[in-house]
């Protein structure tokens, strides 16, 4: 099992909220304890954020209840029609829903029973409580183990890529495992979501300097059309499966450019992504590049030239268009994440490079 930074940084928090609350003399300091649980977020611009969130979410919270104890009591009834309020007053003021669960223990832990001495002060404390654990996961989040989102999110994308692209040869010479290719299908699908995940959370990094602002925004285009183009090889992939035994069917002389193209085309893909970590130090070649349009000519003509002089059924015909389609679709979408990447170098040294942990 993998500790995460995000695991490791909760449980810090959480013993950082109940000593905290300790040494101040806020009793229990179990109650910070479970604040900071919940507090502890993926990014540190969403800290920033859900830690406002949560501070509007808990005062509401705890005014909310406070009164309501002071005019209604502390009858459970009471407790749950408090909550159905605070948790329609979160969404009607249009706060984050990740505060609601904060805030909904914030209610419970000043209306579950009543103070010893003034309700008022134990109500305050509870909620002093709750504040501490916020405010210490935000410390944690923000002092120790920043999230590496640009590193994660390569790795992801370069891991679905190359995993693609064996599948691709694979089908070409048709080798697969018709059940193993469907479960990794499947396993893609999750995959790209969690990539685009991932890259919001890339997208919502905070910089501070003029400098550092330029250079995210330009890795932020950048990434994007990684993922495009990842997103467009799966695509590929897909239609390929789905058009298999169609694929058998047609002459073989068309199944070979097919396959050399997409060959070219994902070693130009491959280049690109390692061109991106310094791996490669230079643009593509000019034999490549020759190849890569050589086999896009060569493919469109060999599909017209089927169409005009039929020589497959019209039916076969049109299985093979959304394919060939696609592929030349991956090849301008290769062409613009290469542009990028070179304007990304020309713009900026290697001080400013990336540098991804592998």
């Amino acid at each position: 099992m993998k500790l995460g930074a995000r695991i490791f940084k909760t449980g810090l928090a959480i013993v950082l909220a109940i000593y905290a609350a300790s040494w101040i003399g806020l009793n229990p300091p179990f109650f910070a304890a479970i604040a900071a649980t919940f507090a502890i977020q993926p990014s540190i611009s969403r800290t920033f954020q859900t830690m406002l969130d949560q501070l509007q979410s808990n005062i509401i919270g705890a005014g909310t209840a406070i009164v309501m104890v002071l005019a209604f009591g502390h009858d459970p009834v009471i407790i749950g029609v408090t909550v159905m309020i605070i948790i329609a007053g979160i969404l009607g003021l249009k706060l984050d829903a990740s505060t609601i669960p904060i805030a909904v223990v914030t209610v419970i832990i000043i209306m579950g029973r009543p103070g010893d001495g003034s309700f008022i002060l134990f109500a305050s404390e509870r909620f002093a409580l709750i504040m501490l654990g916020i405010l210490a996961s935000f410390l944690v989040n923000m002092l120790f183990l920043p999230p590496k989102h640009e590193t994660k999110l390569y790795q992801q994308i370069r891991d679905v890529t190359q995993n693609t692209i064996q599948w691709i040869r694979l089908l070409g010479r048709h080798e697969t495992n018709r059940q193993t290719l469907r479960k990794d299908l499947s396993s893609l699908k999750d995959q790209t979501v969690s990539i685009e995940n991932l890259y919001l959370l890339f997208k919502e990094e905070r910089v501070y300097t003029k400098k550092a602002r330029l250079t995210r925004d330009r890795r932020v285009v950048l990434f994007k059309q990684m993922i495009a183009s990842m997103n467009k090889i799966v695509t590929i992939l897909r239609t390929l499966d789905k058009f298999e035994n169609n694929m058998q069917q047609t002459p073989s002389d068309m199944q070979e450019a097919i396959r050399n193209q997409l060959d070219h085309l994902m070693d130009y893909h491959d280049r690109i992504l390692q061109r991106y970590v310094g791996k490669v130090t230079t643009h593509l070649t000019e034999e490549m590049a020759e190849e890569v349009d050589e086999g896009r000519v060569s493919l469109t003509d060999q599909l017209m030239e089927m169409y005009e002089k039929q020589n497959i059924d019209r039916s076969e015909w049109l299985h093979l268009l959304p394919i060939v389609a696609h592929i030349v679709e991956y090849n301008e979408q290769l062409e613009h994440l290469d542009r990028l990447v070179e304007t990304y170098f020309r713009y900026h040294s290697s001080e400013d490079f990336f540098a991804i942990e592998n």
